[in-house]
């Protein structure tokens, strides 16, 4: 039976739900944006029961976790700092930890950054990337001239906060319906974010009322500024990890995504070979979108099994 908790973690409170024996191989889950340990709700219960003991944070800035106001405490050393904070809370070692879209990011730098705390490493919808040769938003800019590029109208604080919290249940309801397929950047016409997606005709079968109720209601609460502030720390992280020039992954690895996340058609799961010094597979699950775990469950928990079951 999972229980919540809240870890003090230097000063940050993370709300934390927590399942399966306490001697179990430990496993982290860290999810993404705008998502919350809610989003793990399929995984948590399979892997304690397999004998996992599983820690899925609301990760700062979102849901019944802290919400710092400076966007500085939402850097990489803090998020990284913050998963292997909960390993120091649970009196272990070691842990697999599983992230998805901006916790696949999150998990890939934990095992680069404290490469000593990692058993293993499985990335969801976002390969692993190296350290880019100059700050990313500057790339960007110039890849997505005169286009709109989501990531990049994140940047500034305001806008996209206001947009995506003007109606939480309409933000929360596109995003869960709508991302599949099609590309990740369209034509600078004006628009925010959230109008860019269609308003869906009916839930998806994976995904309840009472489910999006949930993401609604907390979204309402806490607004959205705690996940946008991840985003404005892409080039302070460039600047804060120079030694990871040209690093790889070390540690056991594997990647689960969507066949049909568009996010994928912007970083394919095969530019990361070279960079994954132990990989043990990576599987695209069939008519799946963005949110692969939610979507196809069982096909996610299959695959995350075997990995851990290879690694244990």
């Amino acid at each position: 039976m999972a229980t919540e908790r809240s870890v003090d973690v230097g000063g940050v409170a993370l709300h934390v739900v927590e399942d399966g024996p306490p001697d179990g191989p430990v496993v982290v889950l860290s999810h993404g944006f705008p998502e919350l340990a809610y989003s793990w709700r399929n995984q948590i219960p399979a892997l304690a029961a397999a004998g996992y003991r599983v820690l899925a944070p609301d990760q700062r800035g979102y849901g019944r976790s802290s919400r710092p106001e400076a966007v500085a405490d939402y850097d990489i050393a803090h998020l990284t700092g913050d998963l292997v904070a909960l390993l120091d809370d649970a009196g272990v070692e070691k842990a697999t930890f599983v992230g998805h879209d901006w916790g696949s990011m999150v998990v890939w730098q934990t095992a680069l950054l404290h490469a000593d705390r990692v058993a293993g490493v499985c990335g969801m919808s976002v390969p692993f990337a190296p350290r880019p040769p100059a700050p990313p938003t500057a790339l960007w800019r110039k890849a997505f001239e005169g286009h709109f590029f989501y990531i990049l109208y994140f940047q500034e604080p305001g806008p996209a906060d206001a947009e995506l919290g003007a109606d939480a249940a309409t933000t929360m309801r596109r995003l869960l319906c709508g991302v599949r397929g099609g590309g990740m950047a369209s034509e600078d016409d004006g628009r925010g974010f959230v109008e860019r997606f269609a308003e869906p005709d009916a839930l998806p079968g994976w995904l309840s009322q009472e489910e999006l109720d949930f993401y609604s209601t907390e979204f309402t609460r806490t607004g959205f500024t705690g996940g946008l502030n991840w985003y404005r720390n892409f080039d302070r992280n460039w600047e804060l990890t120079p030694q990871l020039e040209g690093a790889k992954v070390e540690v056991p690895s594997f990647f689960i995504g969507g066949a049909l996340d568009p996010v994928l058609s912007l970083s394919p799961p095969d530019r990361q070979a070279a960079w994954l010094a132990d990989h043990r597979g990576t599987v695209l699950v069939p008519d799946a979108g963005h949110w692969v775990q939610q979507e196809k469950p069982d096909e996610v928990n299959a695959a995350l099994l075997d990995f851990l079951g290879d690694i244990r």
